[in-house]
């Protein structure tokens, strides 16, 4: 009953979507439109401030702009609290202390990065209760072996997987998750709440163009790592939108036009230790860009 009432919900509230252009949202998996600015709720993944913790993370994510932020393995949570860590198996005092700091920041945590996925049922359903508890949209991950599991979980939890692309790898080709067409093949005939998250910079380092593979992807873009590189190829790496090779304009045109509904992560390997004045140029370009479209 609670399944058949989630599917009336989605219909009766969700007429301007369609599963050929967007995924569906619940009440639960929709980023707030108050997340959203010039058209697109963009943030960091925290991973961009791997050299900080996460409270610092959290709050360089807003001080760059952003408004939502993809949550990922942290070994330490704060200044204050340096050896505690931060992940799925974080206690209840824990997770209630990254709730108010994510209210104190003014950010929304949308998604939740784990590369890869566990590979015990037991430890899948923690993680699973873990973004629960968190209030996550979705969570991301790089485990085609065990979709057939996830997508156990994602009809229990009403919480969305998001399948993350790494580079070609030329010495191993049973590794096929850089290729936007084998991802779409693992997708296509799943629940709909399974889907891709979008890395766009990975895309770039394995030869390929990110319009062309949203295009290939579309309707089943969940979220998306969004870079921008100073050139094709594995050497690549992180610039500020809109000064690299990848058509940031064109993917957010492509975006719009797909009708996508998640979360944008800048994230960013680049001067790790000082990119902020990166990142916040990044966001910069979302927002203005949007803005001038009238997003």
């Amino acid at each position: 009953m609670k399944t058949f009432t989630r599917i009336l919900s989605f219909f009766s509230g969700a007429a301007a979507l369609t599963f050929a252009t967007s995924l569906p949202l619940s009440a639960e998996t929709k980023i707030p439109d108050d997340c959203k600015v010039g058209g697109f709720a963009i943030g960091c993944i925290v991973y961009t401030f791997d050299r900080f913790t996460l409270f610092e993370a959290l709050e360089k994510t807003a001080e760059c702009g952003g408004t939502v932020v993809e949550l990922s393995a942290k070994t330490s949570l704060s200044k204050e609290d340096p050896n505690v860590p931060f992940d799925y198996h974080a206690s209840p005092e824990t997770i209630q202390k990254v709730k108010a700091k994510l209210a104190q920041c003014k950010l929304k945590a949308a998604s939740y990065a784990v590369i890869p996925f566990p590979a015990e049922e037991a430890e899948g359903r923690k993680l699973f209760e873990f973004a629960k508890a968190m209030g996550l949209r979705a969570i991301t991950t790089e485990s085609p072996e065990l979709i057939d599991r996830l997508e156990k979980f994602v009809k229990e939890y009403d919480i969305m997987i998001a399948f993350h692309d790494h580079p070609r790898r030329p010495n191993d080709p049973n590794y096929r998750m850089w290729d936007p067409n084998y991802v779409l093949s693992l997708v296509k005939d799943r629940d709909p709440r399974i889907g891709v998250c979008a890395d766009t910079g990975h895309w770039i380092r394995s030869g390929l163009k990110p319009v062309e593979c949203l295009r290939i992807l579309k309707g089943h873009i969940v979220t998306s790592h969004l870079k921008d590189l100073n050139e094709m190829g594995l050497r690549a790496h992180d610039v500020p939108y809109g000064t690299g090779v990848a058509d940031m304009a064109g993917i957010l045109e492509e975006l719009k036009t797909q009708g996508f509904e998640g979360n944008l992560s800048v994230e960013y390997e680049y001067h790790w230790e000082n990119s902020e004045p990166e990142v916040a140029q990044c966001i910069g370009f979302v927002r203005g860009y949007g803005a001038a479209r009238k997003w």
